[in-house]
């Protein structure tokens, strides 16, 4: 037996795993915590962190445009002590912290070093990733607050900050995985976030020395998506890779492989979750993990996936349990990690690699001859609008199958659909306890302390210095987030972003001819052209959706007033009324509809004009649905609802109920 065992083949070395993490967090920063640290005694092994919309976009809890949002898609962090509740037990020295966080990243950062000092790290053994990405924030998620150039003179800041500082942290995620949701072609997606690169790489080159450049360049990173097409999206990760290097070495000079590296984390498709039949996402994701698994050479560092049930609301510990064993199952049980790269030398890939390589070179060019990414945010986000009212369109025309949604829609109902709908709600608590919560330290700080430190922060800004420094002396100051993110608005400005709806109408949709003759027909009923005000209350920035009805109402000929993200009530309200709407469209995807709508309608009511039609779009439970239909809105959208000429015409039934105007 001992002879037999010595001539034994040595069983294949194995790779390491990349990260195994779950995007989290919701309600208030304690219960976020209790599922950090339950996650990760589950074998999570890094930790991906969620906040909310207020937190995202620079405003306290207690802010006009934070009601109703207050813990819902992530968890709300307004000053230190969030923080340490948020990270408590959990050592930051030993951990690798994901913070997806752009507008707000130099302050959460600045908190996040804050807690490590108090727990006594060495904050240069800290790991992790600010994503820090305000460009795709303006092209496709809307939590931006500064215009461009101040923004990426902060993206500067922090990888400046961080190379000095922080050595281990990768300062920016170049984050290409919004820019597919927004419905990027894959040459698009591989184009915008190149261009991202190089605009912020040229912002840090003279701010180090030129020795010292390539090791800037290698803590850059990259957070992406993958696609139901799996196979394109394998290429799509060689392609990445194969660029990414190409830039390195042509535009920037780096010689040294290890700092051209392609390091990139993933979370995969979220746009193609379907409410109809949910259980077939399970499917889906694992399909869409194995694009950024199976090339050795093109693989992720880091995967968290979504949940089976993200398409119908928030997911509960279980779900992102059965999406973390997913993870588990093929790093561990499988033999992946034991073999080279699987695609080397395989003609059709090389093939199609190259391809993508070529339109996304030709992309380039083009962002290049306008200035580069920055100059380019209006072009690149109109590219966006086309190409995904041009997904929708297949999608309508059954020229792309989605199981369950435009083919074999007949099925049996699904088990794991329970009496809750098979979601976890938010603590509707939770708001009115962060507020309590967020005074309770506004009035135990030092007020002189707090004051010193804001106008620190406010000179540093103003004289263009790096505000990293002074945003960490604030944040042990006891400075808030609202506060923080009102001194880089009073220096640098606030920024709204284009809608991207105005390009050219499309005769690509089939059944046009007759919702224009039907918006003709009411208009001449109505004596003017059909009215439709669509807009975003509270802070959602995922305008995709308002988008593309904007788009298609647009090529139906309504007369259309979209003036993109981040409105009250009270000014939609004022719209509606000045532009004699005939219909009202909201869209709200953060889980916020239930508040936002019915302060809306109270608006309506409280101006006169409770007579308008007012119909919702967003992730919406059933029995949400309900109560809205209740509260007196006309019709309610959800994924499911992905024929928009239907929507059209329920547009236009609506509006002859006011052909008295």
């Amino acid at each position: 037996m001992s002879q037999m065992q010595n001539n034994r083949p040595e069983a294949p070395s194995r790779d390491r795993p990349w990260l195994i993490r779950t995007y989290a967090g919701h309600s208030t920063a304690s219960a976020s915590n209790a599922l950090y640290r339950a996650n990760l005694a589950k074998g999570q092994t890094g930790l991906s962190v969620a906040f909310d919309l207020p937190t995202q976009t620079g405003y306290d809890s207690d802010h006009v445009l934070a009601r109703g949002e207050v813990g819902k898609v992530g968890v709300p962090v307004g000053h230190l002590g969030d923080m340490r509740s948020l990270f408590d037990q959990i050592p930051l020295e030993q951990m690798n912290t994901s913070m997806t966080i752009n507008a707000t990243a130099p302050w959460l950062l600045s908190l996040y070093i804050a807690v490590a000092e108090e727990q006594g790290a060495d904050v240069s053994k800290l790991q992790g990733t600010v994503q820090n990405d305000l460009i795709k924030e303006y092209l496709s998620r809307g939590t931006y607050i500064c215009p461009p150039a101040p923004s990426l003179k902060m993206i500067a800041d922090v990888a400046e900050y961080c190379y000095e500082n922080v050595p281990k942290w990768n300062p920016m995620n170049i984050c290409s995985y919004h820019l597919q949701e927004a419905g990027a072609t894959p040459e698009q997606e591989l184009a915008f976030a190149l261009a991202t690169a190089q605009a912020v790489l040229d912002e840090l080159q003279p701010r180090v020395p030129a020795e010292d450049f390539p090791a800037l360049v290698g803590r850059i990173s990259f957070f992406v998506n993958a696609g139901i097409r799996f196979v394109t999206e394998m290429c799509k990760m060689r392609a990445f890779v194969d660029l990414w290097d190409e830039i390195c070495r042509t535009r920037y000079g780096v010689e040294d492989p290890k700092f051209r590296r392609f390091r990139y984390g993933v979370q995969v498709n979220s746009l193609g979750l379907t409410e109809q039949q949910p259980e077939n996402n399970v499917y889906r994701i694992l399909i869409e993990m194995l694009a950024v698994t199976l090339s050795k050479n093109a693989r992720a560092r880091a995967v968290q996936l979504p949940a089976w049930n993200e398409a119908l609301g928030l997911p509960r510990p279980w779900d992102q349990q059965w999406s973390m064993r997913m993870q588990q199952i093929l790093a561990y049980e499988t033999d992946l990690l034991e073999y080279g790269d699987l695609f080397d030398g395989n003609p059709v890939v090389d093939a199609k690699v190259e391809a993508l390589k070529e339109g996304a070179r030709a992309e380039l060019a083009t962002l290049d001859s306008m200035g580069g990414a920055v100059a380019s945010i209006e072009y690149m986000k109109s590219r966006l609008v086309d190409s995904n009212a041009e997904r929708l369109n297949r999608i309508e025309r059954n020229e792309t199958v989605v199981v369950g949604v435009n083919k074999w829609t007949e099925g049996e109902p699904s088990p794991l659909q329970t009496e809750d709908g098979g979601i976890m709600t938010a603590d509707p608590a939770a708001e009115a306890d962060q507020i309590a919560r967020l005074n309770a330290w506004r009035a135990s700080r030092d007020s002189a302390e707090v004051a010193a430190a804001l106008a620190a922060l406010r000179q540093a800004a103003r004289d263009g210095d790096n505000i990293m420094p002074a945003s960490v002396q604030a944040a042990k100051a006891g400075v808030t987030t609202g506060e923080w993110a009102e001194e880089m608005r009073k220096v640098y400005g606030t920024y709204r972003g284009p809608t991207g709806v105005s390009a050219s109408i499309s005769n690509k949709t089939e059944g046009l001819d007759e919702l224009r003759e039907a918006v003709n027909a009411v208009s001449d009923q109505l004596g003017r052209r059909l009215k439709f005000v669509v807009g975003k209350p509270g802070l959602d920035g995922h305008s995709n959706g308002a988008e593309q009805i904007a788009f298609r109402a647009r090529d139906c000929g309504m007369d259309i007033t979209y003036d993109g993200i981040r409105l009250t009530p009270q000014e939609l309200v004022a719209s509606a009324r000045q532009e004699e709407a005939h219909v009202v469209g909201l869209s709200i995807l953060s889980g916020s509809h239930l508040p936002l709508v019915k302060d809306t309608l109270t608006q309506l009511r409280g101006a006169g004009l409770e007579n308008i039609p007012v119909i919702v779009g967003g992730i919406i439970p059933d029995v949400d649905a309900e109560m809205l239909l209740q509260m007196g809105v006309a019709r309610v959208y959800t994924p499911k609802n992905f024929e928009l000429n239907a929507i059209m015409q329920d547009i236009v039934e609506l509006a002859k109920t006011d052909t008295s105007v």
